[in-house]
């Protein structure tokens, strides 16, 4: 791919950043040149070379190095701790780290305690423990390694969120991926006209498959590195930016823009949201502002699996398509799913179950935790932890996540249900619902709530809401009201979080 783009789309830009192009033709050259820095450094096929960074060009290299001679990459979270940063680098032993220059602080006060690691790469201004980015170039051949990634090589090793304990690192083959990446492209019809913008992380695989899915076809990658409403609708309007991918959270603030009708947004085609539940009120207010644009991606780390395609987001259908809004769609082609038992069998339509996944796109394994690969990937079958049912027509619908429902007087509640009933009083902006210890019921229902500027929302009023929308024992027994819900680098909110804060 990378070299196809090379031949092909030599001239064409393939990365944007500020005020830096890199062309397809330089990505490859630069790739190659930095696989062989690695090479040298003592680096060989299937080693990994880790990375702590924001969003970057210097990041999709460190990626193309490896993607090109077969070094396994293990991104960083940026928003881990010293000791969490310990444990993953220490798990997966890479030979090399490259860091950011604002990360220098931090990585210096752990370098001790990362014996694996030959080489600190910093990009940027480095100190003096460190090699600066372009000098670890410098030392690169121009024609690369002796050797080349096989398509059954490990290409990523991307962790776990770890809500269920220790994270996980999730092995992301070269054939798997791409698998991904042309179903992926095939759904959202990227051509190499495209010009995408990535602003979720590239260290969680939905981004990375964006950028992924954009490369493959020739088009241009547009990298912000933070997400901040104006300067997303600046970027699009300046960089004629065709494809977006974003967490429903920031749709929202991108609607309470200033700039959301005062600039030229007509080049965006086609918004892809994930990582999160979107509200319906929200969605149907996006497609009043943009159009009919956004699409539905559903997925985990360790495998592929739905999308609604934007075509389906009729806000003006009949019933059965309105109540398609609240669904992730069916499966990308190749992708099997079926809703099941706790053993694993298959329940009928409209049938509450786990959902799980089939597909050449599902992970080879958990790095070092043969246990963990085997439970998760029974008979072939990924076990997602997400609740659901499929109704009659395919379409799949998420009712929970497994360690999110709540147990109130032996009835099982929802987390999901509770928050979409919420978020249809027009004064609640957001809304987390978890369970908390209920002396009498054994858990109740507490909603987390950050209500919309000015508002005078009660307790009292949010559950009076609650009634006119859900059963009586679904309703939420405590109401706390905050300023902002604590998120994960993914945009999804950070539930373990509240559960500490909150729960007792």
């Amino acid at each position: 791919m990378i070299e196809s783009n090379e031949r092909h789309r030599r001239d064409y830009p393939a990365l944007i950043q500020n005020d830096r192009t890199v062309t397809h033709g330089e990505f490859a050259a630069r790739s190659r040149q930095l696989a062989s820095a690695l090479n040298k450094a003592g680096c060989r096929k299937q080693d990994r070379v880790s990375m702590l960074s924001l969003n970057s060009i210097e990041q999709c290299l460190i990626y193309g190095a490896g993607e090109l001679s077969g070094y396994i990459t293990a991104p960083i979270n940026f928003r881990l701790a010293g000791e969490e940063i310990v444990y993953q680098v220490n798990d997966c032993l890479p030979l090399v780290l490259f860091f950011q220059s604002g990360f220098t602080d931090l990585i210096g006060a752990i370098r001790d305690r990362l014996p694996s690691i030959r080489q600190f790469v910093c990009i940027g201004p480095a100190p003096d423990w460190a090699t600066d980015f372009e000098s670890f170039l410098a030392t690169g051949d121009p024609e690369g390694t002796p050797f080349r990634a096989d398509e059954d090589d490990v290409a990523y090793l991307v962790y776990t969120s770890g809500t269920t304990g220790k994270p996980k690192g999730c092995m992301l083959g070269h054939k798997t991926q791409m698998w991904t990446i042309l179903a992926f492209a095939g759904d959202m019809g990227l051509s190499r006209m495209d010009r995408g913008m990535v602003v979720m992380p590239l260290f969680h695989i939905g981004a990375k498959d964006v950028q992924l899915a954009v490369q493959l076809q020739g088009g241009a990658l547009v990298i912000a590195d933070k997400f901040d409403p104006d300067d997303y609708l600046q970027l699009v309007q300046d960089q004629k930016v065709t494809v977006g991918h974003l967490a429903p959270t920031m749709i929202q603030t991108l609607l309470e823009s200033s700039k959301v009708e005062a600039l030229d947004l007509s080049s965006l085609r086609l918004v892809l949201y994930s990582a999160a539940a979107m509200p319906v009120t929200v969605l149907r207010r996006a497609i009043a502002r943009f159009g009919q644009i956004f699409q539905q991606a559903y997925g985990l780390t360790e495998s592929a699996g739905t999308s609604l395609h934007r075509l389906e987001h009729d806000p003006d259908g009949d019933e059965a398509v309105q109540r398609r809004l609240r669904s992730v769609g069916t499966p990308f082609i190749g992708v099997d799913l079926m809703i099941a038992d706790d053993a694993g069998r298959p329940l009928p339509i409209d049938t509450p179950g786990e959902i799980l996944f089939r597909s050449p796109g599902n992970m080879l394994g958990y790095w070092n935790n043969t246990a963990a690969s085997i439970d998760a990937l029974r008979d072939g079958w990924f076990r997602t932890g997400d609740m659901g049912v499929l109704d009659e027509d395919g379409y799949c619908y998420i009712v929970d996540r497994k360690k999110d429902m709540i147990n109130s007087g032996g009835e099982n509640i929802y987390s999901r249900e509770v928050e979409e009933a919420l978020l249809t009083h027009a004064e609640i902006s957001e809304v987390s619902v978890i369970g908390i210890d209920d002396p009498k019921w054994g858990e109740a229902v507490c909603a987390i709530v950050v209500t919309t500027a000015g508002s005078s929302l009660t307790e009292e009023a949010v559950v009076e809401h609650s009634r006119s929308q859900l059963a009586s024992y679904k309703k939420p027994r405590k109401v706390v009201f905050v300023d902002s819900l604590p998120k994960l680098a993914s945009g999804k909110v950070d539930k373990v979080a509240l559960r500490k804060a909150w729960n007792g």
